[in-house]
């Protein structure tokens, strides 16, 4: 028995090993079939989130609904911190990266864990756009680019919060004219509703004094797992998009609406995301990994565009959104270098994935895209619903 026990104990030891080695970029198939989801099972200590920031009061919400999950928001970015749903024992797993305490959402090179971003998800050429003859310079924050609105993102901003009921919040932000970049003044109103069944409805809507650019969306990195569990590789996806956007070496898109079908972007047919991660491709060598946006096919708010499945937890997450757009990032630049994830643990390279429901980067320099002009009288409105069963 004692031997048994040693050999167990070896066999442990090797496959903690082999996970975390798993976080090698040059490996051909990153599935790990033995990850095991996390033991921090819990919504942050509140006190943590108690702040004076830009004038306001920081605080940490908690939503919840008669089905067993727990939602936790502050209104520092608007962030989604805990989102615990049952597995498929009925314990409660967390599904999303964040931290313990507002501060560490402060540390700079903070990757937008849970944050409404704004006031233009994605990437814009060169912070470069013209409206109405008009050019406009934004804040260049991604090498010669703007990423996720510039320094003066929303994920940086405290939003105005009322909690409506038990299981909605409703967040508010004034972008004022000139932030970052932008023009007009934009109000921008983001409620998160947690139904019984398990959804988390988040909906955007925004309107402005002066014709502006706007494309709301949230920055949640899941890992159906379990947070902080070592890879999300062995997750199995599937996109319902027959195309999708290559991107040139600083991730803005060509122009191009490329086929998915014979490439290791067609997830139309369910597959682990680890299955074609480490392709010899160029597309994949461009975003280190997947950071592409897809074309959704024809869909509404009863059509989930994406599903994701844990073999672990037995959870199932489905997407539905009112969008044209997906942006899949797979955590390529996710590190490990420091344990301060929640419960002290490390996040390591992709360890999570975000699915973004959006309209195109650097849509305001490419005609061919949909727009993302909002005028003054018009308003900015949009739905997306992550779903999770077991």
């Amino acid at each position: 028995m004692k031997n048994n026990k040693n050999l167990l104990m070896m066999l442990s030891c090797s496959a903690a090993l082999f996970a975390a080695c798993n976080g090698n970029p040059k490996t051909t198939d990153s599935t790990v079939k033995d990850s095991a989801s996390t033991t921090t099972q819990h919504v942050p200590d509140s006190a943590n989130f108690e702040a004076d920031l830009q004038g306001q009061k920081v605080k940490l919400f908690t939503l919840k609904n008669t089905s067993g999950a727990t939602v936790a928001i502050t209104n520092y970015g608007g962030r989604l911190v805990s989102l615990l749903v049952p597995d498929k024992d009925g314990k409660a797993t967390d599904v999303i990266l964040g931290y313990d305490s507002v501060k560490s959402y402060q540390k700079r090179g903070e990757p937008y864990f849970g944050a409404i971003i704004g006031r233009y998800g994605n990437r814009i050429a060169k912070g470069k756009f013209t409206l109405d003859g008009k050019a406009y310079q934004l804040d260049i924050n991604d090498g010669v680019n703007t990423l996720h609105g510039g320094f003066n993102g929303f994920y940086g901003k405290v939003f105005s919060a009322k909690q409506l009921s038990a299981s909605q919040l409703e967040l508010t932000y004034v972008s004022k004219d000139g932030e970052g970049g932008y023009p007009g003044n934009l109000t921008a109103t983001v409620v998160y509703t947690l139904g019984d069944d398990n959804s988390l409805k988040i909906e955007y809507k925004a309107t402005t004094d002066k014709t502006t650019v706007v494309n709301l969306t949230n920055h949640a990195y899941f890992n159906l797992n379990g947070a902080g569990s070592p890879t999300i590789t062995d997750n199995v996806l599937q996109i319902n998009a027959d195309a999708f956007l290559p991107v040139d070496t600083t991730l803005i898109p060509t122009g191009k609406l490329q086929p998915v079908k014979g490439t290791p972007f067609d997830f139309t047919v369910s597959k682990t995301i680890g299955k074609d991660i480490g392709t010899a491709d160029e597309q994949l060598k461009n975003g280190k990994g997947y950071d592409h946006n897809f074309v959704l096919n024809k869909h509404d708010l009863t059509t989930p565009i994406a599903t994701v499945k844990s073999t672990v937890t037995g959870i199932t997450l489905e997407v539905f959104t009112e969008e044209p757009g997906l942006q899949f990032y797979s955590g390529n630049f996710l590190t490990g270098a420091t344990k301060d994830g929640k419960g002290g643990k490390a996040y390591p390279y992709r360890s999570a994935f975000c699915l973004e429901t959006q309209h195109f980067p650097d849509a305001p320099n490419q005609a061919a895209f949909a727009s993302t002009v909002l005028k003054p009288g018009q308003t900015y409105h949009t739905v997306t619903i992550y779903k999770f069963s077991k």
